[in-house]
């Protein structure tokens, strides 16, 4: 008969063991604002396959390409999520959508290492990169 009382009463004890109703946040999970890249340091990007690369600070960015390699400038928007940060614009009528994440990265073409990768969506297209900040620089290798 106890078991039978344990097992009837564990589906209400695990639930409230899962909703505290407190607002407690499970250790170690951040839900803070991202706060690794300042709001008025511009942040540089570069990717591969196909070469891509580029700056955004003060509202605009910059996107260049081995074709277009003066790039082109436009608006851009900066929003500071839980692990990273947004940089969100138009080019050339499609949407442009950065995320830049704290992490190791490499470009694969050279032996530095940058602070962050950079995922960019161009229209319906996804690259990879990495990206870096004035105050946060990519490594170069050390001389021999």
């Amino acid at each position: 008969m106890t078991t039978r009382i344990l097992f009837a009463a564990l589906p209400a004890l695990l639930l409230a063991a899962c909703n505290t109703g407190s607002g407690d946040v499970p250790e170690g999970l951040d839900t803070g604002t991202f706060a690794g890249i300042g709001a008025g340091e511009v942040v540089h990007y570069i990717g591969t396959e196909p070469f891509w690369n580029g700056a955004a600070g003060g509202g605009l960015a910059l996107y260049a390409t081995p074709e277009n390699p003066d790039g082109s400038e436009f608006a851009v928007e900066r929003f500071a999520g839980n692990n990273g940060l947004g940089i969100s614009g138009r080019l050339d009528g499609a949407a442009f959508d950065l995320m830049i994440t704290p992490g190791e990265c490499s470009d694969g073409m050279s032996d530095r290492t940058y602070p962050y990768t950079a995922t960019l969506l161009v229209g319906d297209e996804q690259r990879q990169g990495c990206a870096w900040t004035d105050s946060q620089p990519f490594g170069e290798p050390e001389l021999p």
